[in-house]
């Protein structure tokens, strides 16, 4: 019998703007916790859910009851995940939770039938964790470092947090061989004419955004060597032919020795593959980087430029300047880069001026895209402690995501509706020119009009200090 089955809540024909999008990946944490399992000895199946079916998975769980079920979870995962916890438990499965979504509700989680949650990494806690279970059953797994459990009368017990992998070149590569990487790569090139697979050269990020989740790396940063990761690269290439690659770290750049090292080496080896992946504007201050990033074949970097006004950006504890988001944007496209941006709105104390300066900076910085969302608190982070009781639940805690709260005393979603239309025909505008930009330009107007009339001093309440969570009436 398999030691464990592994899969995530994750279905891409569920979710139509994924569906609309067509750029899956493979689950690369949970093919990590897969071959480090696999390194000691214990016997693992991966059910790679994304295109799957929740009765697909129902089946296999039928097949063989009784047996152990790790389950990765994440942000938009958490209604298919209880799904998922109800039916393993039917056919009398034993069910255990990672990822940052658990994490960040190990309580919750385990009130819904989940039998272990595990926090941090999961590679060692998962080899401590499979035999303990097995000896000792879900209900007595103190001393188990990185678990939260129930005890033999129901109570919550948190462990200590284990240890980080130091050394994560001593990791074997995730175990790909266990699902249909193929089929993504070709998901890929049927939709955007590239195929694509993804990598890591780090864990972790060091940076202490204040809206942002350190639920399972914290923050540190623990890089592989360079010739590790063009190890893994070149194997990729042979693998699966790939048209390019995601480097899917939280900022690519930090480490400019390690970056230029790299370049070097995969120079050295004739090796050049088409990527993308993302940087902060302050580490991209130097021409030796973006010659670096475009000589390795960097054709699209993500910068997190998230507002135009730096006050925002100073409340954010960002760490960087707009004149450094100008900077590293023109730098990277002189090199031939394209750039995408990442934009936030309604951040604690953003005002209309404040988003005026975002539609200033993207038309001053052109960049090639960009994303917008609206900021939305995330448990265990500084923001989400911040907001306090400001924050309100408007659905079931079971059938909604830290995206749906709304943050009470801010403007009201729809200003950020105008916002986003305001922004897309200013640039559509600028892009256009004066003669044939004139259309754009005017809906660019009204839609700043309306933001107008929605704005109105927003009613902020006093801030608590404990974060209680409230229902909308």
């Amino acid at each position: 019998m398999t030691d464990i089955l592994l899969t995530h809540g994750f279905f891409l024909h569920e979710d139509p703007k994924e569906r609309e999008v067509m750029k899956p990946y493979p689950p690369l944490g949970l093919l990590y916790v897969a071959a480090y399992l696999r390194r000691h000895g214990l016997s693992v199946e991966v059910f790679d859910t994304t295109f799957a079916t929740r009765d697909a998975l129902a089946a296999r769980l039928a097949a063989t009851p009784g047996g152990v079920l790790g389950v990765y979870t994440n942000l938009i995962t958490r209604a298919a995940v209880l799904d998922l916890v109800a039916r393993a438990k039917t056919y009398g499965w034993t069910v255990v939770l990672g990822g940052p979504e658990a994490a960040n509700y190990p309580a919750e989680y385990l009130a819904r039938g989940a039998d272990v949650v595990v926090f941090g990494e999961g590679e060692e806690t998962m080899v401590e964790l499979l035999p303990a279970l097995a000896a000792r059953g879900p209900h007595r797994l103190h001393g188990i470092a990185g678990t939260a459990f129930r005890d033999d009368s129901g109570v919550v017990v948190a462990n200590p947090d284990r240890e980080q992998i130091d050394d994560i070149d001593a990791l074997p590569w995730p175990d790909r061989d266990a699902i249909d990487v193929g089929r993504y790569v070709e998901v890929w090139r049927t939709h955007h004419g590239m195929g694509s697979v993804n990598l890591i050269t780090a864990r972790g990020c060091p940076y202490r955004c204040r809206w942002c989740s350190h639920a399972v790396f914290g923050y540190t940063h623990r890089r592989r060597t360079v010739g590790g990761t063009a190890d893994e690269l070149a194997f990729l290439v042979e693998r699966y032919r790939p048209d390019m690659v995601w480097y899917a770290d939280d900022v690519f750049t930090i480490n400019h020795r390690w970056l230029y090292e790299y370049a070097a080496e995969l120079k050295r080896r004739g090796l050049r593959v088409p990527f993308e992946t993302i940087s902060r504007a302050d580490r991209m201050m130097k021409d030796e980087v973006l010659r670096a990033l475009a000589d390795l074949g960097c054709w699209r970097i993500w910068i997190g430029a998230e507002s135009g006004s730096q006050r925002i950006l100073d409340a954010m504890e960002r760490g960087v300047t707009v004149e450094q988001v100008l900077f590293a944007a023109r730098a990277a496209q002189r090199h031939g880069i394209q750039v995408g941006m990442f934009l936030m709105w309604g951040y604690e104390g953003e005002t209309v001026d404040d988003i005026a300066a975002t539609v200033d900076l993207v038309k001053r910085a052109a960049p090639d895209t960009f994303l917008t969302t609206v900021a939305y608190p995330i448990k265990n982070t500084p923001y989400f402690e911040s907001l306090g009781d400001r924050i309100v639940a408007t659905r079931d805690w079971a059938q909604a995501t830290d995206r749906d709260y709304e943050v009470e005393g801010r403007y009201p979603r729809e200003l950020y509706r105008h916002a986003d239309r305001w922004l897309r025909q200013e640039v559509e505008a600028r892009q256009l020119g004066a003669t044939r930009g004139a259309a754009a330009r005017a809906e660019a107007l009204q839609a700043r009009a309306a933001l107008l009339a929605l704005a109105g001093p927003p009613q902020r309440a006093e801030t608590n200090t404990a974060p209680a969570v409230r229902r909308a009436p």
